[in-house]
């Protein structure tokens, strides 16, 4: 399928990101239908120009004439939508997902899928600490990363699709991983962070701190305003990889705090220089 302005493209699940995606498809020419069990969000988006039309039941017109179906469910509610409603979904559409794990969901959905149907996973490395379709912002994607999960049974011309979603959306880098590889990643570089933060708010009750802190501390803190629905399934889904990458993270930083102990200063100069020099890779 080539991208042209008279394809239709479906979203299931209008929060914040489905909402961005469905801004920007409409601006880009696209007609865009939205799927979501909340009317409040279909109206607001209706209402603001992002969707053509909206409902908040697996309506068969919407699913029917959709070319393109893309999925910002969570990632058990996107399998169970998929085991209930694919049957819906037009001969020769393309699926794919925002979902943040990959090898539990990606396996199961393309075992059950139909043959005339194909699911290629992405993962875009953008959002918010907001929620919802009224924080929609295609700005969100402009320069960040997205990520292209295939496997053996996807085509060439699936995963060139895909590919060319994120180059429309604005990202700035698109790479493609196998789903174990996303998962390893994405357990390092945005869940182990998570729970950085979640245990830099959990580990202090001293309220009076919001009258001290810092740019380090809400810089490191950012993200600990969350989505607990979401990121808790997230963890488990992701389970086995990420309680790896804490284990890693908690010897690193008790070799720090032994260094201190020690009064190390050279080991914890050492330490430094390390992290600013693999720092610097993310700057370029």
């Amino acid at each position: 399928m080539q991208w042209i302005s008279d394809k239709e493209i479906l979203i299931v699940g209008l929060g914040l990101m489905g909402g961005s995606y469905a801004k920007a498809l409409t601006r880009l020419g696209f007609r865009v239908c939205a799927i979501d069990r909340d009317e409040k969000a279909i109206d607001f988006a209706v209402l603001h120009g992002y969707i053509a039309s909206g409902s908040t039941e697996p309506d068969p017109e919407l699913i029917g004439q959709a070319d393109a179906v893309i999925f910002a469910l969570y990632p058990a509610a996107f399998v169970d939508w998929i085991e209930s409603y694919q049957h819906l979904l037009k001969p020769g559409a393309y699926v794919t997902d925002v979902t943040g794990v990959k090898a539990p969901v990606v396996d199961r959905i393309q075992t059950m899928l139909r043959k005339d149907v194909e699911f290629i996973a992405a993962h875009p490395m953008a959002g918010r600490e907001v929620s919802g379709v009224q924080n929609a912002d295609e700005r969100i994607f402009l320069g960040a990363n997205y990520i292209v999960v295939p496997t053996a049974r996807n085509t060439p011309e699936a995963i060139a699709w895909c590919q060319s979603l994120g180059r429309l959306l604005g990202f700035g880098k698109i790479s493609l991983l196998s789903p174990k590889q996303h998962d390893e990643m994405i357990g390092f570089v945005s869940q182990l962070t998570h729970c950085i933060a979640i245990a830099l708010m959990t580990c202090n009750d001293n309220r009076h701190l919001a009258d001290y802190t810092g740019d380090s501390f809400r810089d490191l803190t950012r993200i600990s305003r969350i989505n607990e629905t979401m990121w808790s399934e997230l963890f488990l889904q992701n389970r086995d990889e990420l309680v790896r990458q804490i284990d890693r993270f908690t010897k690193e930083l008790t070799a720090i705090r032994d260094l201190i102990a020690k009064q190390d200063r050279e080991g914890l100069m050492d330490k430094m220089r390390l992290s600013t020099e693999r720092r610097a890779y993310f700057d370029r």
